[in-house]
C-alpha cells in the first residue's frame, strides 16, 4: 500500500475508533475496540494486541488473532525493547532481532508502540505482527501511537 493511501485509511480509522472510543473511559474496553477495528480494516495485520505490564511483568491482554504468548520474558524481546527503550521499534525481520520471542513462527515483521497513562508511564505496550516481510514503516508508527493516545484521553 502506497504511503498516501495508508495514511488516508489511519486518518478514517482513527476518526472512527475517536468516535467509538468516547462512549466508555475504560482502558480495557477501549484497548479491545483497538484491536478489533485495527486487526479487520489493515489486510497485512496477523496479530493485534496489547501486553500489559502488571507488577513488572508484560501479560497478554485484548488481542485479535492466533493464541499468543501470555507471559514475556522480562527485558526480552521487541515488546520489552519499546518498554525500556520508551520508544516505537519497528522489525522488518524479527529473525535478525536478538532475543526475539516467537509466539507464532508465521510472524516475520512487528511493531510496538508503548502505550503511557495520562501520568506518562507505560502501562502497556500495543504489539501488531505481520506475516509480510518489512509490513510497518514510519506511517504505521506514527498513527499507531495517536491511536494508543486514546486508550487513556478525557474528551
Amino acid at each position: 500500500m502506497d504511503q498516501t493511501r495508508k495514511a488516508d485509511r489511519y486518518l478514517r480509522v482513527y476518526g472512527q475508533l475517536h468516535k467509538l472510543l468516547s462512549k466508555t473511559a475504560d482502558p480495557a474496553a477501549r484497548m479491545a475496540t483497538i484491536c478489533a477495528v485495527l486487526h479487520h480494516k489493515f489486510d497485512y495485520y496477523f496479530w493485534t494486541g496489547f501486553y500489559r505490564l502488571i507488577e513488572g511483568e508484560l501479560t497478554v491482554a485484548c488481542y485479535q488473532g492466533p493464541v499468543a504468548c501470555l507471559v514475556l520474558a522480562a527485558h526480552t524481546g521487541v515488546c520489552w525493547a519499546g518498554i525500556d527503550g520508551r520508544k516505537n521499534v519497528i522489525v522488518e525481520d524479527v529473525n535478525k532481532f536478538p532475543e526475539h520471542i516467537a509466539c507464532d513462527s508465521r510472524s516475520v515483521s512487528e511493531i510496538v508502540i508503548p502505550v503511557y497513562d495520562a501520568t506518562g508511564e507505560i502501562t502497556a505496550v500495543f504489539d501488531v505482527d505481520s506475516r509480510e516481510l518489512a509490513a510497518f514503516d514510519e506511517t504505521d508508527a506514527e498513527w499507531l501511537a495517536k491511536v494508543v493516545e486514546l486508550i487513556y484521553r478525557k474528551d
